[in-house]
């Protein structure tokens, strides 16, 4: 026969890998029907995080939640036997120490009761029982050993009950071999009373809800650590979409700072184009000659001197006045032509014809037919004037 790998329950078919487990899950689901099973826990684990999964549901359920989807199958890395016999009496001895109960001590082989012979070296004797009920069990066809036994093990004042325990236990190899315990436990324990009975079933509740808290905080550390570590994922994943969307910003400012460049670089292109195509049309070549660059030049120094000497002049009278500031003043106008507006569309071409002018202005400064607006065209004189003075 194989060896088990697992327990399985009965009850919502989960797979578990001791006997502690098993308890757990029962006490926690009220399910009590386990049986061995040959086949292994499932070990999932997640490539991500390194999270193992036990079943498809569980690995579904985490990859819904954390956005992981691959795993690995390590079950047969992990893979142990089951010894439940070894397993249930382990914990049949924490549950005794939990109780305050003595411990149990080792038997020999061949007895088969667990009340047999101890291994010290006290005397042997057929343990006590009530021979009223050893006779009438003797009555009704039942050998002496097997009624000694069947009393001893049931500790019982009921012959049914002993019945019971001898039909049960017919198979036993040692059910006809005569029953030897120690001197010290042959004799007749009396029945508990019933206040001895409330105490000893008062301390056993006692020792079983010690024991059932005891569990239920080791279960809360495990909780709380897998809600820190799903804290941690989260915030992981938080910062890694915050990093994504930071990069996005700065990928489309970059864009917009480019279709902004090239705009400007057109704009300009266009500018240069005009200015070349009126001088053509004038006569006048392409480019301002040296005559023409040296009066320019000059004409800006003698008009920078003038301003230089007024503010001297204005300076020694003490009347030095803050001018007023052209960008402050051409921002309110903007925003006058904002407003009143009758589209978006009819804003950007009025801005762009502004921009034209300007960009005539700032590059031909002496050209006196770029400095002059025609704000009231004839015919239509409803136009309010935006600029009341040359350029």
């Amino acid at each position: 026969m194989s060896a088990a790998l697992s327990l399985r329950c009965n009850t919502c078919g989960v797979q578990l890998r001791s006997v502690a487990e098993a308890q757990v899950h029962g006490e926690s689901t009220g399910h009590s029907d386990f049986a061995e099973s040959t086949e292994a826990v499932l070990n999932l684990s997640c490539v991500a995080c390194g999270k193992p999964c036990r079943s498809e549901t569980e690995k579904d359920i985490h990859s819904k939640r954390t956005g992981h989807l691959e795993f690995v199958d390590r079950t047969h890395e992990q893979v142990s036997t089951v010894d439940t016999a070894n397993e249930m009496k382990a914990i049949g001895e924490e549950m005794r120490d939990d109780a305050g109960l003595p411990a149990k001590k080792e038997k020999k082989e061949g007895d088969g009761d667990d009340d047999s012979m101890d291994v010290d070296t006290e005397e042997q004797v057929e343990p006590e029982v009530d021979t009223e009920l050893l006779t009438e069990l003797q009555t009704m066809g039942f050998t002496r050993n097997k009624s000694v036994r069947a009393l001893h093990a049931t500790g019982t004042s009921n012959v049914e009950q002993a019945v019971n325990w001898i039909v049960d236990h017919e198979s036993d190899t040692d059910i006809d071999l005569p029953l030897l315990v120690s001197k010290s436990k042959s004799k007749k324990k009396p029945p508990l009373t019933k206040e001895e009975a409330r105490v000893a079933g008062e301390e056993l509740r006692k020792a079983m809800t010690a024991k059932k808290q005891k569990e239920e905080r080791e279960l809360e550390k495990v909780r709380e650590q897998e809600r820190i570590r799903s804290g941690k994922e989260l915030l992981k994943a938080k910062k890694g979409n915050d990093d994504l969307e930071l990069k996005r910003n700065l990928e489309t400012r970059r864009i917009e700072k480019e279709e902004a460049k090239r705009a400007k670089a057109r704009i300009m292109a266009k500018l240069d184009e005009d200015r070349i195509d009126r001088r053509r049309k004038l006569g006048l070549p392409d480019e301002l000659t040296e005559e023409e660059k040296a009066k320019e030049k000059e004409r800006h120094e003698k008009k920078a001197d003038e301003a230089r000497a007024e503010q001297e002049k204005k300076a020694k009278a003490g009347l030095v006045v803050k001018p007023v500031g052209k960008v402050e003043e051409l921002r309110k106008i903007l925003v006058v032509i904002k407003k009143n507006a009758s589209s978006e569309e009819a804003s950007n071409t009025c801005f762009k014809t502004l921009l034209l002018y300007l960009g005539n202005v700032a590059k031909n400064p002496g050209e006196d037919k770029f400095r002059t607006l025609k704000v009231r065209p004839p015919g239509l004189s409803q136009i309010p004037t935006l600029f009341a003075a040359p350029l």
